[in-house]
C-alpha cells in the first residue's frame, strides 16, 4: 500500500513538472512541442487507478489552458478543437495502460503512435470547426479540399509534436526508472 502512494505521488510530480513545461513551451513559442501526449501515455501506464491515470494528464492540460487564457494574448479555450485535444489525451491515456511492462522500445513505439493519433484527432477537430462555422481565419477551405488542406498545413508541426513526445515520454518514463531504482535501493540499505 506504501509503495502505491509513493508511485502516485512520483507518478503526479512528474506528471506536474511536464504541465509546467506546457507553459514553458508555450512562452517560447515552441509550438506543438509540449508532451502532452507523453503526459496521457505515462499516467496510463504507471498509474493503476484508471480514474486518477485519465484525470492528472487532463488537468496538466487544464492548467495550461487556464494560464494561456488569463496571462497570454492567445485564447486558451477555444472550440471544438479543444474538444478533440482533449479526447485525443483520453484516448492516449488508454493506450498507455496497454503498455503494460515499460520497456525502452515498448514506450517509444507507444509514443510514435500516440503523437500520429493526436495529430489526426486534433487537426480533424480544426477542419470540424471550420467545416460547421468557424471561421475559416486560414483559407483552408471546406469540405474535402478543406481536409486535405488542414492537414498538409499542420505536417509542418507535426515534427515539434514528435520531438516533444519523445522527449516527454524519456524523460517521465526515465526519471520515473530512476526514482524508483533509487527508493528501492535506499529502501534495501534501510533494511541491511
Amino acid at each position: 500500500m506504501k509503495n502505491n502512494r509513493l508511485n502516485i505521488l512520483i507518478a503526479v510530480g512528474l506528471i506536474l513538472m511536464a504541465g509546467v513545461a506546457r507553459i514553458v513551451n508555450h512562452e517560447m513559442h515552441l509550438y506543438n512541442f509540449a508532451p502532452v501526449c507523453a503526459l496521457g501515455l505515462f499516467s496510463g501506464a504507471i498509474i493503476k487507478d484508471k480514474r486518477i491515470a485519465l484525470l492528472l494528464p487532463i488537468l496538466a492540460q487544464l492548467m495550461g489552458d487556464v494560464y494561456i487564457s488569463l496571462f497570454t494574448q492567445w485564447q486558451g479555450f477555444y472550440g471544438i478543437e479543444q474538444v478533440c485535444v482533449y479526447a485525443s489525451l483520453l484516448l492516449v491515456t488508454l493506450m498507455g495502460s496497454g503498455i503494460g511492462q515499460p520497456k525502452a522500445l515498448k514506450v517509444l513505439g507507444f509514443t510514435l503512435g500516440s503523437a500520429v493519433l493526436f495529430f489526426a484527432l486534433s487537426n480533424f477537430g480544426v477542419w470540424l470547426s471550420i467545416e460547421f462555422g468557424k471561421v475559416d481565419l486560414y483559407g483552408y477551405g471546406k469540405g474535402f479540399t478543406g481536409f486535405v488542406a488542414t492537414y498538409a498545413a499542420a505536417i509542418p508541426f507535426f515534427k515539434n509534436t514528435l520531438i516533444g513526445e519523445f522527449s516527454g515520454s524519456i524523460l517521465l518514463f526515465g526519471a520515473y526508472y530512476l526514482l524508483q531504482l533509487a527508493v528501492t535501493r535506499k529502501a534495501i540499505a534501510a533494511k541491511a
